[in-house]
């Protein structure tokens, strides 16, 4: 696919991406005014379909939601399918590649207490409620692997090497070179 014309929007929106950027299919890539989004070299991101044969529920999204937000993807990353969305920081290292239709959220979407959580229904724009919404950021160390349909939770921490089962859905903090299966991801190997 010709991607100029989606690189062109990119730079519109003050997204920052390395050489060699290869988009398969169109993802959806949004940075938030006062946000920050960087993309690095040599990065690939599948959108459409059959771009792998996992079979792709979405195109990519990969979305700073607030000012402030951070996400830094390393250089020589792969991304099917995949969501990645920061409130906060999503910082993802080198050669790093995310499986198809995983997800990435550094933030629970709505606040878990009820009351807060009703007051941020009731605020239709976003504005000062949108504060309530609990985010930590998530660190993906160099070379790890996150399996298709994993979900990686605000506050997570992946050393370098770090390989992720399908399916798994991790939380917390994991040394370098760990294998994490599971709900809740638990280390099964070093």
């Amino acid at each position: 696919m010709n991607s100029n014309w989606f690189k062109l929007i990119l730079k519109m929106t003050k997204v920052e991406y390395g050489k060699n950027l290869l988009l398969k299919g169109v993802p959806v890539i949004f940075n938030k005014k006062g946000a920050r989004l960087r993309i690095g070299s040599d990065v690939t991101i599948k959108s459409s379909f059959l771009s792998n044969l996992v079979g792709l529920y979405s195109r990519s999204i990969i979305v700073t939601r607030a000012p402030g937000a951070v996400i830094e993807i390393g250089n020589h990353v792969g991304i099917s399918g995949a969501t990645i969305y920061a409130r906060k920081g999503i910082y993802i290292g080198d050669n790093t590649a995310i499986g198809g239709n995983c997800k990435i959220l550094d933030n629970d979407f709505h606040p878990l207490d009820p009351e807060k959580r009703q007051e941020l229904m009731q605020d239709i724009h976003g504005g000062e409620a949108a504060d309530l919404i609990p985010a930590k950021e998530i660190h993906i160390g160099k070379n790890c692997f996150l399996g298709c349909n994993s979900i990686i939770l605000k506050g997570t921490v992946l050393g370098d090497n770090c390989i992720v089962g399908a399916g798994a859905v991790v939380s917390g903090e994991f040394e370098d070179g760990c294998v994490i299966v599971g709900n809740p991801g638990n280390t099964i190997r070093r």
